[in-house]
């Protein structure tokens, strides 16, 4: 099999104006399989889910997973780098073809996007400074709460998230936000908790992966206990081609059977997050 070529790139242009983005959504396989490239939405600083290492090549979980996809489809595989915003906010006009980043399947994204297959569960936390004399949820009533922008944790901390997947029970909210700031990336929300408690913002809700490696490359911060919720996390693709959803799936669903899928989860995280806890 010809040997996969990864490349980054950033945000690639194409002639949009006489395509919508239904016309873009409806053609993904023929597109790839054309191209012979799946173009793939990813981050450079979502630690173990998507990061750029020493050789500024990208690294992490979603990406291995998206080449295992990339690789079942029989086509090279291209990334590009868009904010999370972008990625959230449905647009893509063919700019790429499906996002990482681990998508909470809401009830609010399901309206915009299509699901074809959940490949991670994990808890939301929040954490605080080290420093912070907070020791339990309900100590962060009325504090100033950061997140990153169109995260289930933004919708969270507005009291407005709103499960959308199979069998969800339903979350609780053991304190109101004062207020909520909102940023490009949790780890830019992390920066600023690490200046102290208090400084900028008094706690950050996010992904308890992102919260614990941030502890361990030596963020001065803490994880309050219980978590938040426990989510599933979905790859992201535009409704309306049925066949690409169905290739996508049977790639993820090859990939839990044969045992590959927690292979990576371990690799990237110690643990196996793919089925639920």
């Amino acid at each position: 099999m010809k040997k996969m070529m990864t490349t980054i790139a950033a945000a690639m242009s194409f002639a949009v104006t006489s395509l919508s983005g239904t016309a873009y959504a409806a053609d993904v396989l023929d597109r790839v399989l054309s191209a012979k490239t799946l173009t793939v939405a990813v981050g450079t600083d979502w630690g173990p889910i998507s990061h750029l290492d020493e050789k500024h090549e990208l690294v992490g979980y979603d990406v291995d997973v998206a080449k295992a996809i990339a690789k079942s489809l029989g086509v090279e595989i291209s990334f590009v780098t868009p904010g999370w915003d972008i990625i959230t906010a449905g647009k893509w006009q063919g700019r790429w073809d499906i996002a990482m980043g681990q998508m909470i399947p809401t009830k609010a994204r399901a309206e915009v996007f299509d699901f074809p297959a959940l490949y991670i569960w994990g808890p939301n936390v929040a954490v605080v400074h080290k420093d912070s004399k907070a020791s339990k949820l309900s100590d962060l009533d009325g504090k100033v709460i950061a997140v990153a922008s169109g995260t289930g944790a933004e919708a969270y901390a507005n009291q407005k998230f709103e499960p959308g997947w199979e069998n969800a029970k339903p979350v609780g909210y053991p304190f109101k936000a004062g207020e909520v700031k909102t940023y490009t990336s949790t780890n830019i929300a992390l920066d600023d908790l690490r200046l102290g408690d208090g400084v900028r913002v008094d706690g950050v809700l996010t992904d308890e992966t992102i919260a614990r490696d941030s502890i361990k490359s030596g963020y001065p911060i803490k994880v309050l206990e219980p978590a938040l919720f426990s989510s599933p996390a979905a790859i992201a693709i535009l409704p309306g081609d049925k066949e690409f959803h169905d290739k996508v799936a049977a790639a993820l669903k090859e990939m839990k059977d044969n045992g590959s899928l927690a292979e990576l989860s371990i690799k990237w995280y110690g643990v196996d997050y793919t089925v639920e806890k």
